[in-house]
């Protein structure tokens, strides 16, 4: 069977565009987790934007490593896209993929962030979302917080440090570390 250059052309146009309403589902349905998930509804309402990443993967044995890409709102509307990269040396061993929404509170903190490179450092802590555990995932000073219940219907507390809250859904996999200190993002403004 003979495939012409048209009928190409027109397969990849229609394979591109299913990829991309996939993708736009998988981060409506991270945002909608959050939004469904206690404390971390009201900061969707109230942010001045967010960036969600719907899959960090992350794994090491004495050096570590996690990646994740998401996509950056400013009030509600798409404005770019962000790749998270982690690099960690301690003591850790296994591998987990979790979820991740960093609000932020006004537009200084948005502009920070999408700044083009930016970094947590040692004093931001997440509010992690699990299934009845009181969680606290805190570096050196950090807030932290409970949480009960599924990822759908958790009670949480937590706020703003910095300008910035961030909140963690656990995906599976099992992993003793748990620090945010390390995760470098590189912002990519989107095309219009």
């Amino acid at each position: 069977m003979k495939v012409d250059g048209k009928s190409w052309y027109a397969f990849v146009i229609m394979l591109l565009c299913a990829t991309s309403a996939i993708a736009a589902d998988r981060y409506q349905a991270t945002i909608n987790l959050f939004k469904n998930a206690g404390e971390s509804r009201k900061f969707l309402a109230e942010s001045y934007g967010y960036a969600v990443i719907p899959t960090i993967g992350e794994a090491g044995l004495g050096i570590g490593g996690a990646h994740g890409k998401g996509r950056v709102y400013e009030r509600g509307r798409l404005v770019g896209n962000v790749t998270m990269n982690q690099l960690s040396i301690g003591f850790q061993a296994g591998g987990k993929a979790y979820s991740e929404i960093i609000f932020f509170q006004n537009r200084d903190a948005f502009n920070e962030f999408t700044s083009g490179n930016f970094e947590f450092g040692a004093d931001v802590s997440a509010v992690a979302i699990t299934a009845a555990v009181n969680a606290e995932v805190n570096t050196a000073g950090g807030t932290s917080a409970g949480a009960s219940g599924g990822k759908h219907d958790a009670t949480t507390v937590g706020g703003y440090r910095h300008g910035l809250a961030v909140f963690t859904i656990a995906k599976g996999g099992l992993m003793y570390q748990a620090a945010l200190e390390g995760q470098k993002f590189s912002y990519r403004k989107r095309a219009r």
